[in-house]
This record gives structure tokens, sequence and C-alpha cells, in this order.
């Protein structure tokens, strides 16, 4: 049987397999954030999904960070981030109705938008409430319709409501929700993997 994305995440933060998922998914996530980070400007950030917050510990250590904040759905995996992490910030919310307390620079987000109830509305939430002017949005997925090994993770993991888009739809959803300078690149592609989905925009 089928179970939410929250259901099961929560019971991997109980078995530790959120450790994997963070060497799993360590190389694309620098990839990313070496290109958020381009700037070169202090900024604050944001990271969605941050399961046990290891983006968050990673990303506050750089000198050029004034704060940064994990959220979560689920309550297990930002209960572990609070023990690993006691001074960090961490919030066990909704993504499609919480909010952080004031615009930031940076929100990221890897193996994420696709859990979501509605992922073209997620985005335009975080464009229209998340971001300051001129801030960034960068996600990473491996679940995409280029991406053909991935198409069985829904029943190979047992999670229901993964959502499966070509990386023309996800453009579309940067597009509509008013980003501009858009770039979309693979990280990591290999035999008969096509790479993390990496796609960027700029309010």
């Amino acid at each position: 049987m089928k179970r939410s994305p929250i259901e099961v995440f929560s019971e991997w933060a109980d078995q530790d397999k959120d450790f994997g998922m963070e060497q799993n998914h360590k190389e694309s996530v620098e990839n990313m954030l070496t290109f958020a980070f381009s700037k070169n400007s202090p900024f604050s950030f944001v990271d969605a999904g941050c399961g046990n917050g290891w983006v968050v510990r990673k990303v506050a250590k750089n000198p050029l960070c004034k704060f940064a904040i994990g959220v979560d759905g689920s309550d297990k995996m930002i209960q572990k981030a609070i023990t690993l992490d006691p001074s960090g910030s961490y919030a066990c919310a909704n993504l499609m109705s919480w909010s952080p307390v004031k615009p930031v620079d940076i929100v990221h987000s890897m193996e994420v938008f696709y859990y979501v109830d509605n992922p073209k509305k997620m985005i335009q939430r975080i464009f229209n409430l998340w971001l300051k002017k001129n801030g960034n949005l960068i996600i990473g997925l491996d679940f995409y319709l280029e991406n053909k090994v991935s198409h069985e993770w829904s029943d190979s993991c047992g999670i229901t409501n993964m959502k499966l888009f070509s990386e023309n739809e996800w453009l579309e959803f940067f597009e509509s929700a008013g980003f501009e300078s858009i770039e979309s690149w693979r990280f990591g592609e290999k035999d008969n993997w096509a790479g993390t989905l990496i796609i960027t925009g700029t309010k």
C-alpha cells in the first residue's frame, strides 16, 4: 500500500535513511549552491523540504550567509535537524501554506517539489511570498519525464502523490510565475541516468 511522502520520510528519519539521502544528493546540491552563491554577496536562505537540515548546516557556514532556515513537512525530520543543530533555525510546516517572516535572497530545494499537491502553485507562492526582488529560486529534481529510470519510483518507494512532469513543463511553471533569467541544466548524467534536472530563475 502506498503512503504519503510525509509518512515515508518520517519512517526514513527513524531508520537513519536520511543520511543516505544526503550522500546521494550531495554532489548535485554542491553544483546548485555554487551557482546560487555566484553573486558573491551577503544572502538570506531557505531550504524547502530540508529533511534533517544538512543543507542548512552547510550553508550556515558560508561567511556571506546572514540567515538560513530549513522547513519540512515531517516532524521527525525537523526533530532530527534540531537534535543535530540545536542553534539552527527549522520549521515543521506544510510548504504550501508556510512562508518566511521576511522574504529571502535564495530559496533552494532538492528532490521535493514533485511531492507537493500543486507544484505550479508552489512555485508561484515562492515568487510572491518567499523571495525578495532579485532573489533566486533554485530546485533540483531527479524524478522527471526525461529521466526514464525514475518513473517506477512511486511504486518502488511506495509513495503516493509523485507528479511526473517534463523539463519543459517545469520551465513553464517558472515562466508563468513571473521568473526571469530562467536557466536549466542536468548534472551527473551517466549511462541510463539523465542526471539531476536543475532549474533556477530570478524574481
